[in-house]
């Protein structure tokens, strides 16, 4: 026998430095029971927060900077969303006729959508919300319209009905095996119902060990000034946030 200690595994310090899978182990030629067991786990979370429902009225009841409105989009339920994606980029026809009562002049609307994770929107939306508002000091914002079984793209709709130059779509994004609370935020300049992907910028990981609230809101602010400032989002708008603002882990600053 020797008093030595087992040499250790060499991964096992890398993986304090990330969520991804890695050093799982190994039983057999199979996984340990307790990393299948947490992979099972983790698999069962984004599932529910995929069928979560959305409370929007708990939602805009915690917005408190501006008022809000709820709409639908034309997908009726949870099952009509995920097999019809256009379907959650439409806004409903009596909804849309609703929010023209509210247009106006605005420089942006804010549009929460439950997207694939209601989880992210019920846990960083009004959050990021109350932490953006003070940040876009002098602009003319639209009452903040949350949306059920909605898409990036049904910003754009709301955005027209609102007579809004600008949108930022909050969305739960679609979950992950390591986490399932992720909000994205898609910024639009002068949206159109064929807005292409190229023309939208995207904060992402937004979430509690992701990029923090205050991060997301000072790094947004910086973007929708500046894509005001140019008249344009998307390919032609760049990230460069600067050094100051970035103070959280990194997140992609790429069209959405």
């Amino acid at each position: 026998m020797t008093d030595e200690p087992a040499a250790r595994d060499p991964w096992q310090g890398i993986s304090r430095h990330t969520a991804a899978r890695i050093a799982l182990g190994r039983s057999g030629d199979g996984l340990p029971t307790a990393r299948l067991l947490e992979f099972q786990l983790d698999h069962a979370r984004a599932r529910d927060a995929v069928h979560l429902p959305f409370d929007a009225a708990a939602v805009a009841a915690a917005i408190t900077v501006l008022p809000t409105r709820i709409v639908r989009s034309q997908a009726a339920d949870r099952a009509s969303y995920l097999r019809r994606p256009d379907l959650g980029r439409r806004l409903d026809d009596g909804d849309r006729a609703q929010l023209a009562t509210a247009a106006g002049a605005f420089d942006l609307a804010l549009v929460v959508c439950d997207g694939l994770s209601a989880l992210a929107v019920h846990t960083s939306a009004a959050a990021l919300i109350a932490a953006l508002v003070p940040r876009l000091d002098g602009w003319r914002l639209a009452p903040v319209v949350l949306a059920h079984q909605g898409r990036v793209a049904l910003g754009d709709d709301i955005a027209l009905s609102l007579g809004a130059r600008m949108v930022v779509v909050l969305i739960g994004e679609r979950p992950g095996l390591s986490a399932a609370d992720s909000l994205g935020a898609y910024l639009t300049w002068a949206p159109r119902g064929d807005s292409s992907d190229a023309e939208r910028n995207c904060l992402s990981n937004i979430r509690p060990g992701g990029m923090p609230i205050d991060a997301a809101a000072a790094q947004l602010a910086w973007l929708l000034t500046e894509s005001r400032r140019l008249k344009l989002s998307g390919v032609g708008l760049k990230g460069d946030v600067p050094v100051a603002l970035a103070d959280g882990p990194a997140s992609p600053l790429l069209p959405g």
